[in-house]
C-alpha cells in the first residue's frame, strides 16, 4: 500500500527528518519497497542494498535516513500503526456508535483487511516480525517500535488515545490497564485465527470481537 504522502514516524525513528518533498518521497518509496520485500523474501532476506536499489535511491541516501535494516522496519511498523488508526478513525466518522466499545468490531475488521491487502502487513504489522502468518514472532522483534517497551504497549497507548479523544471513553488508570489487556487478548486470538487459516478463520475473528467487546463493556458502564 502506498500512502502517497509523508510518513508519520515518531521523532527519533529517522536519522533526520525529510524536509523537502523529494526527500519525503524517497523515504516513502523505501518504506514501500521494504513492505513488498517482506512479502517476497521475508525479514531475513531483506537487505538495505536491495531496498535502496528498488526504491531507486543511492545507498548513501538510505543511511541518511535509516541507521540499518531494523530502523527501516521500525519506521514501517510505525507507519502501519498510523495507517491503521487513520482507517479506523475514518470509519468511526461514518457511523454513530451507541457505545464506544462498539468500535472494537471496526478495529478488528480494519486489522484483518490490512492483513489481506497491505503489502508486508502479514509479515510485520505493528513491529513484531512473524515467521508464519499466525506467528511465532521472530525473537528480538517484540520491542521493535520502542526499545523500552513491548510493541503491544505502544499500540495500546495509541488505541487508548483514540478511545478517549475520538470516542469519549472515560480516561482513567483503570481504562489504561483495560486497553492493554484488550490489545494483548486481541493479538493472541487474531494470531490463532491466522494460524488456523492463513486468511484468518472467520469464527475465531468473530470470537475475538465478542471477547474484547464484552470485556471492555464493564469499563464503559
Amino acid at each position: 500500500m502506498d500512502n502517497g504522502g509523508v510518513t508519520k514516524v515518531s521523532d527519533g525513528t529517522l536519522r533526520r527528518r525529510p524536509a523537502q518533498r523529494r526527500s519525503q518521497e524517497r523515504v516513502e518509496r523505501m518504506l514501500d519497497e521494504c513492505a513488498r520485500l517482506l512479502d517476497e523474501v521475508g525479514y531475513d532476506g531483506l537487505t538495505t542494498k536491495e531496498v535502496a536499489r528498488r526504491a531507486n535511491v543511492p545507498i548513501g541516501t538510505f543511511y541518511q535516513f535509516f541507521p540499518d535494516k531494523q530502523g527501516l522496519v521500525r519506521a514501517l511498523g510505525l507507519r502501519n500503526l498510523d495507517a491503521f488508526l487513520d482507517r479506523v478513525t475514518a470509519r468511526l466518522t461514518e457511523r454513530r456508535l451507541k457505545n464506544w466499545t462498539e468500535a472494537v468490531d471496526i478495529l478488528v475488521d480494519e486489522f484483518v483487511d490490512m492483513k489481506h491487502t497491505m503489502p508486508g502487513f502479514g509479515v510485520m504489522d505493528f513491529g513484531e516480525v512473524l515467521v508464519t502468518p499466525g506467528g511465532p514472532g521472530l525473537r528480538g522483534t517484540e520491542r521493535m517500535l520502542d526499545g523500552r517497551r513491548e510493541n503491544n504497549f505502544v499500540v495500546a497507548d495509541r488505541v487508548r488515545a483514540l478511545a478517549v479523544e475520538v470516542l469519549g471513553a472515560p480516561a482513567s488508570p483503570e481504562l489504561d490497564r483495560a486497553i492493554v489487556v484488550a490489545v494483548e487478548a486481541a493479538d493472541a486470538v487474531l494470531k490463532l485465527a491466522f494460524r488456523v487459516d492463513p486468511q484468518g478463520d472467520p469464527a475465531l475473528i468473530a470470537e475475538c470481537k465478542r471477547l474484547v467487546r464484552r470485556y471492555l463493556e464493564d469499563y464503559a458502564s
